[in-house]
């Protein structure tokens, strides 16, 4: 009984914030791929919601998933609250105008270290550019999102010239010219200079890890 209150409760979480931001069903529903029926019953809690749907539905929502789960642990009969540690893995690293893609969400993975700072998103890595760095392909990076690179020489989540397909390099300035440097830690790449106004930065770099697969 104490379950089925928790996801009533978590469901009136989800419908307080879909009202604050003015969203109909359809369209939360269209926001994280669900129909406009299964948005209801979350909100009704005719249904079980899993964490991973939780936190898609707090990214459409822009919230904390924290703020989803407000009131509800109480009905699991504990007393400290639900850590959701869970970092949307995204198939493309951001959107044309450098925000998070919500559509490209592949899954949620879990962050290893809960006392450090949480992760925004984590990106898999295609090809060897920065294997000089110790990131190889299809290892798995940690990302803080962000609009500029936070010192001379991070390692950045990038968009160059309006194309979709993001890439990561190091960005590095030197004073008096208003060249960025996107440079690969491989010599068999070249490094890529463009003006501030050619690049959109989505993230900087935070971590990495590589499956055991």
């Amino acid at each position: 009984m104490k379950s089925n209150i928790f996801y009533e409760v978590v469901g009136k979480n989800i419908r307080k914030y879909r009202e604050i931001r003015g969203y109909s069903l359809q369209l939360l529903g269209e926001r994280v791929g669900l129909t406009k029926k299964t948005i209801q019953r979350y909100e009704s809690g005719d249904i079980k919601i899993d964490v991973n749907r939780l936190g898609q539905i707090a990214i459409a929502l822009d919230v904390d998933v924290a703020k989803l789960l407000e009131g509800a642990e109480a009905h699991l009969g504990i007393r400290t609250p639900i850590k959701v540690s869970g970092v949307p893995l995204i198939g493309t690293i951001c959107a044309g105008d450098g925000l998070l893609a919500e559509q490209n969400i592949e899954q949620y993975i879990n962050y290893p270290f809960p006392n450090k700072r949480q992760p925004d998103f984590a990106l898999r890595v295609e090809g060897d550019s920065m294997i000089g760095a110790g990131i190889k392909d299809g290892d798995i990076l940690y990302m803080k999102k962000a609009s500029w690179a936070e010192y001379n020489g991070q390692i950045v989540a990038a968009i160059v010239n309006d194309c979709m397909d993001g890439m990561l390099k190091r960005m590095k300035w030197e004073e008096g010219t208003p060249i960025i440097r996107l440079e690969p830690e491989n010599k068999d790449f070249n490094v890529i200079e463009v003006y501030p106004n050619q690049i959109i930065i989505c993230g900087v770099y935070m971590g990495h890890f590589r499956s055991s697969e």
